[in-house]
């Protein structure tokens, strides 16, 4: 091999680690025990929101599936995820936002779910509401529900910037808030039969700038069910703002489950 050549290589080389960012995710083990991940998405939204996190998953090896709640009930949203769980092809990490979280406490208990990741997520317990989990909190102000004449949730359009997502561009922010997906508010009054946390591992993400709920509720939430916490400086959406470090964490639960 000339000089000439040897140093065309080394510059070749160099190009391509300048061009990967120091934090590119990693291909998972071919012998990774875990490699489903099914992500829930919450209230007010869809599963349009999880493309970044998808899009960091899938580069890693693994199979995700984004599940679609028609947000009319719990019932029906567990039973949305629950068809996506059967569809799965080994054990996964069930991933749940806000009100998703609530919908993998009751739908977790499924054989196929080998650990939890709550991302700014609610978690009640068996015989608990969602609603209860607010009691004894400070009030989330700057996040302002509109309720329709036959009792479905709108955030304000007024206020869905600085209570849903302060920290995306104004264009993001715009085709969530004209994209909403209407939540039937008596969801957050159904009592939960099960509880998936107790029995399975469980992580939790919160973002330190969620103004849809009191941080001090989060913290509570997180820690009464034990998962391992992940703090990020982000709004409510931080599943859109900052999806490598959700990635990042549900990647961590799948490693930490498939090596018990």
């Amino acid at each position: 091999m000339t000089t000439k050549t040897i140093l065309a290589t080394a510059a070749a080389i160099a190009a391509i680690s300048t061009a990967v960012p120091a934090n590119a995710a990693y291909t998972i083990p071919a012998n990774q025990a875990v490699k489903n991940i099914v992500l829930v998405h919450g209230a007010f939204a869809d599963g349009s929101g999880w493309r970044g996190v998808y899009d960091n998953l899938t580069k890693r090896g693994y199979r995700v599936t984004i599940v679609q709640n028609p947000l009319t009930s719990l019932e029906d949203d567990v039973a949305a995820t629950k068809r996506a769980l059967e569809r799965q092809d080994g054990p996964a990490i069930l991933v749940g936002h806000s009100w998703g979280g609530t919908v993998i406490t009751e739908a977790g208990i499924d054989m196929k779910v080998a650990g939890l990741v709550y991302v700014s997520a609610l978690s009640p317990d068996a015989g608990e509401t969602s609603a209860q989990q607010y009691e004894g909190f400070a009030p989330a102000t700057e996040f302002v529900i509109e309720t329709t004449k036959d009792g479905f949730g709108y955030v304000s359009p007024e206020k869905f910037k600085a209570g849903f997502a302060h920290d995306a561009s104004d264009n993001d922010v715009a085709f969530m808030r004209d994209s909403q997906v209407p939540i039937n508010m008596s969801a957050f009054g159904t009592i939960l039969e099960n509880a998936a946390w107790r029995t399975k591992p469980s992580w939790a993400v919160i973002a330190t700038e969620d103004k849809a709920f009191d941080q001090a509720m989060l913290f509570h939430m997180a820690e009464r069910i034990k998962a391992k916490i992940t703090k990020v400086s982000a709004s409510h959406a931080l599943l859109m703002t900052q999806p490598t470090v959700v990635a990042d964490t549900i990647d961590e639960a799948a490693k930490t489950v498939s090596a018990q």
